[in-house]
């Protein structure tokens, strides 16, 4: 018997919480990836591991908050807790290599599409990699075609945030990017959905292995929710990142003029002090010294 599938559970609000922490993720990410190009002092590795961390974290937990709202009418559904930690893992390492490559490689034309293949491609796993962390009394099946449009849009979504992520530098522009990674991101996730179709086997819920999604789900997106916090507090607390790069090259410009004058200061005070120590060394040489003599006492 064919199962009703349904993505829109709760309405938009699993969808809209969804795209807001991709969002949140792609920025963080292209924040902590800029963060090395403007400052080549910067512990490089480093801003690139937190940036490759920040968009897969955030792109995980867009997945599994979408997956809350998923469900079929028929049976119930739960998740394998194993599957789902390694679909983390696999976002967050994948993603982490295109990062990689790109910050270490370049932006060069083949540099951008063979890291964009990688991440897509890691992204595409994660979230079929997530799906077979389902459990249900059916079968799931997916419409071939409709999966191999996810994989593209996965791999162009990719491409299109590692090209910003080296490509654009101001925040608001960043933030533009971020905000249609989020939707190139969740689109993919439910372009993947829609090639879901499930093959009920019974009429009521069997004895699967597995944990609920209020039960594993929601105490699982506590640690990266916490993770993208955490990580948005040191973006937000870097001067370089809040002041932009004009900013930090005016403000850098200006301490350093002022650190200039300020140690000019002591030693134009120390050749005023010399030069005194040596008008007083003169006036007190003068009656001793015949030259300074009066024309009277001079020896005939």
């Amino acid at each position: 018997m064919e199962g009703t599938v349904d993505g829109f559970r709760y309405g938009a609000v699993t969808p809209v919480a969804a795209y807001l922490m991709a969002c949140l993720g792609g920025a963080l990410g292209l924040r902590c990836i800029v963060r090395t190009l403007l400052s080549t002092q910067s512990w490089k590795a480093g801003w690139l591991a937190l940036g490759a961390a920040s968009i897969g974290c955030g792109i995980w937990t867009m997945h599994f908050i979408a997956m809350m709202g998923f469900r079929v009418v028929e049976t119930r559904v739960r998740y394998d807790a194993g599957l789902t930690v390694l679909s983390l893992a696999v976002a967050i390492v994948v993603v982490g290599v295109g990062v990689f490559i790109v910050g270490y490689r370049g932006a060069s034309t083949l540099t951008l599409s063979f890291a964009g293949v990688i991440t897509g491609l890691g992204v595409a796993a994660m979230h079929y990699l997530g799906m077979a962390a389902l459990h249900l009394d059916g079968t799931v099946r997916y419409d071939a075609a409709v999966v191999a449009l996810s994989v593209v849009i996965a791999i162009v979504a990719a491409t299109a945030a590692l090209w910003a992520a080296v490509s654009i530098r101001g925040f608001l522009t960043s933030l533009g990017a971020s905000l249609i990674m989020g939707i190139a991101v969740t689109g993919m996730h439910y372009t993947g959905m829609s090639a879901v179709s499930v093959h009920v086997h019974g009429t009521t819920g069997g004895s699967w292995a597995g944990d609920s999604p209020t039960s594993l789900l929601l105490p699982m997106l506590l640690g990266p929710a916490i993770f993208l916090l955490l990580a948005g507090v040191v973006v937000m607390f870097d001067p370089l990142l809040v002041l932009g790069e004009g900013d930090w090259n005016r403000s850098s410009a200006s301490a350093s003029r002022t650190g200039a004058s300020s140690r000019s200061l002591p030693d134009d005070r120390d050749d005023e002090d010399g030069k005194d120590q040596d008008a007083r060394v003169v006036h007190a040489r003068a009656p001793q010294d015949p030259q300074w003599a009066a024309p009277h006492s001079r020896p005939r």
